[in-house]
């Protein structure tokens, strides 16, 4: 296979040239051949004349491609070996393990799903509900207030991504083809085949029901079992080995191997697995709040214009180190989108960021966060980072009253509570109030953000404006604990318990959640016990 890259079109440009721009590179005249996209990116640097620029893989018939691409002699044209996943094969006597696997996340999903096409019979245990229920639950809050501790924006098939913009990138290296599964897999049920090829895809929250629902059923469909509404509220433990779990308080299961795949906000899972001592380290994460501009801001930063249509809207990452030496950047950031009140335990306020595929809203949003560390938690052992979020989490629920508390910048500057809005009209899914956001965090936070702000300014110009408007409290970028596991990714504690994803602190995101999914159904199926 040759691999093409830096093919340049104009904006606009029919992707069908792409063929006679492969016959000049290639100098091919009569052999024929095949070709699909491998990347796709945007070249903003010239404003003036913003480009598309593409990777190709190319497949030429009845020639030697090792020695075409010797004798062309380019640097963008080379030999790629494709890198094809596949599942470890499988003794037959392992396919009658008894497996569990809690939460219905990527990770929890993916692993669930390549058990069942290896021949087990995974039976998956969800807290929430399924995407559907889920979905009207939600929405019901949005309106309400209502909220429902079990099913949420938090819990409920899909995970905490459900309710997101449903990016697909990730910063963890392709090994082994499992990043390209994981799109593959996507695409198969349901996903836009041009996650396959864009240089940041994503695949919104409407699609994402779509996708989830049809994995699950795929599932049911080799065997496996999904069960809904069903909380692990214990695990059984026998002379260091796992035997099985108790469902909802109610009723008891036994398993060989339960994969633990809990999500970063099952506090009361935490808690029960410290009692049951399951090993666990506390570590950093970050915490903020959510801003929002007008779209055109961010369209004007990347493009130099408010785009028509023909370009996708903007996205933005900015980074930057406070006067006191803490880091601040954007995390999650939702174009055309939407905050969430993602809410999940009573008493409390949390904020996310989601987008629909279209990302048609007016406003952009992303969270602004500064990192804190173990130190920053008092006291309170290995789940000092969790009381910490809820600590936050509960102050602004009392600045909001129980709704998502907001503040203009440059109120949030000045300590003084917001009342109004101005040219930028809060795009926020649930009941919202202006509140002062500095009475929820530590003032080292607020320093921080407020240092952050003039340093994005300067990136991006009217980041900084008066009246972006921010809401909280952002806390749940990353689980506060790992739970630890060995290199065959066994909790070090509990043989035959299998820590896995972003809730036992292994992923960032869906898709790297979704391949540590892959790793541990591999190693699950592997075992020998």
């Amino acid at each position: 296979m040759i691999r093409i890259n830096q093919i340049k079109l104009d904006i606009g440009t029919d992707e069908k040239i792409l063929n006679s721009k492969i016959q000049k590179l290639l100098r091919l005249k009569n052999s024929s051949f095949t070709y699909s996209i491998v990347k796709k990116s945007i070249d903003a640097r010239k404003k003036e004349h913003i480009m598309y620029i593409y990777s190709v893989d190319v497949k030429v018939d009845g020639i030697d491609e090792t020695a075409l691409v010797r004798k062309l002699n380019n640097k963008d044209i080379i030999i790629n070996k494709n890198i094809k996943y596949v599942f470890p094969q499988i003794k037959d006597t392992h396919k009658n393990k008894k497996i569990a696997i809690i939460g219905s996340g990527p990770a929890g999903l993916f692993c669930g799903l390549l058990l069942a096409r290896a021949g087990f019979k995974p039976v998956i245990y969800e807290r929430g509900g399924n995407v559907h229920e889920r979905t009207g639950i939600v929405n019901a809050f949005f309106e309400t207030g209502v909220l429902d501790t079990e099913t949420n924006i938090q819990f409920g098939e899909g995970g905490a991504g459900t309710f997101s913009d449903g990016k697909l990138n990730s910063v963890i290296k392709e090994k082994d083809g499992r990043i390209r599964k994981v799109l593959e897999t996507f695409v198969e049920f349901g996903a836009n085949p041009e996650i396959l090829y864009v240089n940041k895809p994503h695949v919104g929250t409407d699609v994402l029901s779509v996708v989830v629902s049809n994995i699950r059923n795929e599932i049911i469909r080799l065997g496996g079992t999904v069960n809904f509404n069903s909380k692990v509220t214990d695990i059984y433990i026998d002379t260091g080995k796992i035997t099985g779990i108790r469902v909802n308080d109610e009723y008891d299961e036994e398993f060989n191997a339960v994969v633990l795949a809990p999500g970063h906000s099952a506090r009361d899972t935490f808690e029960m697995l410290l009692k049951k001592g399951v090993e666990m380290e506390k570590k950093s994460f970050a915490v903020g709040m959510r801003i929002e501009h007008n779209q055109s801001l961010i369209n004007n930063f990347a493009y130099g214009r408010d785009d028509n249509g023909s370009l996708p809207v903007a996205d933005y990452k900015v980074t930057a180190k406070a006067g006191n030496n803490r880091g601040v950047y954007s995390f999650c950031m939702c174009p055309g989108g939407y905050v969430v009140n993602a809410s999940s335990e009573k008493d409390m306020t949390c904020v996310n960021g989601m987008s629909y595929s279209k990302r048609d809203g007016i406003n952009a949003n992303s969270a602004i966060v500064v990192t804190v560390n173990p130190e920053d938690f008092g006291e309170n052992g290995v789940l000092s980072g969790m009381y910490f979020q809820r600590k936050l989490e509960h102050n602004a629920y009392l600045q909001g009253k129980g709704s998502v508390p907001y503040q203009l910048n440059e109120d949030f500057i000045k300590g003084k509570a917001t009342s109004g809005y101005g040219s930028v009209k809060p795009q926020i899914l649930g009941k919202k109030t202006g509140a002062d956001l500095r009475e929820v965090f530590p003032e080292f936070i607020c320093e921080s953000i407020i240092d952050g702000m003039k340093s994005f300014d300067k990136i991006i110009h009217g980041f900084n404006m008066g009246d972006a408007v921010f809401s909280g409290v952002e806390s749940r970028t990353s689980s506060p604990v790992r739970i630890i596991r060995n290199e065959m990714f066994e909790s070090i504690s509990v043989k035959g318990l299998y820590p896995c994803g972003e809730g036992a602190g292994y992923a960032g995101g869906i898709t790297s959640a979704a391949v540590d999914g892959i790793k541990v159904a591999e190693a699950v199926a592997l075992s020998e016990e």
